[in-house]
C-alpha cells in the first residue's frame, strides 16, 4: 500500500473504498461459496456510475443505466436538488444455474445531489440511449450570470 498526503477528502474518500474492496476480496475467500454471490448493500448506494457537468448554460448529468427501463426511471427536480430514484432487475437464470461471479449491482437505487444553483425545473429534459441517462438541467434565469454595467456621473 502506497503512502499517501489525508489532506484531500476526495483521497480519503478513494482510498477508504479501495481498502473496502481488498478487504472485501480477502475475506471473500473464506466465505462459503453461496455467501460470494449475495448482493453487496454498500455497493448499491453509488450505483448507478454517474458524471455532472457545466456547461454554462444547463448541467448535464450522464448516468450508466444498463438494464434498466428508462420508463421506470424517477427523476426528480426541485430548486437545486437532484434526485435520481430507480431500479435494475436481477435476470432470472435457467434452471439449475448458479452464479459463478456476481459483480453487477441489482435492485432499488435512490440517489440526490446538490447542485450549486438552481434549475429551472420546466426546461429539464431526460434522454436515456445505450444504456446512457442524460439529464439537461438548465440554470434558472435568476441565478444565471448577469453583466453589470458600470454608470458615471
Amino acid at each position: 500500500m502506497a503512502l499517501m498526503r489525508w489532506g484531500q477528502p476526495s483521497n480519503v474518500f478513494s482510498e477508504l473504498t479501495r481498502m473496502q474492496r481488498e478487504m472485501d476480496e480477502i475475506f471473500s475467500t473464506f466465505a462459503p461459496r453461496h455467501a460470494r454471490t449475495r448482493p453487496s448493500t454498500f455497493r448499491a448506494q453509488v450505483y448507478p456510475a454517474l458524471n455532472i457537468y457545466n456547461d454554462g448554460e444547463s448541467f448535464i448529468l450522464r448516468a450508466e443505466v444498463p438494464g434498466v427501463d428508462p420508463k421506470s426511471l424517477d427523476i426528480e427536480v426541485t430548486g437545486d436538488t437532484l434526485t435520481l430514484r430507480g431500479e435494475r432487475q436481477l435476470p432470472e437464470l435457467a434452471e439449475g444455474a448458479s452464479y459463478h461471479r456476481r459483480e453487477r449491482d441489482f435492485g432499488q437505487f435512490s440517489r440526490s445531489f446538490t447542485l450549486p444553483e438552481k434549475v429551472d425545473g420546466n426546461k429539464v429534459v431526460a434522454r436515456c440511449e445505450d444504456g446512457v441517462l442524460e439529464v439537461r438541467l438548465p440554470h434558472a434565469e435568476d441565478a444565471k450570470a448577469r453583466k453589470i454595467a458600470v454608470k458615471t456621473s
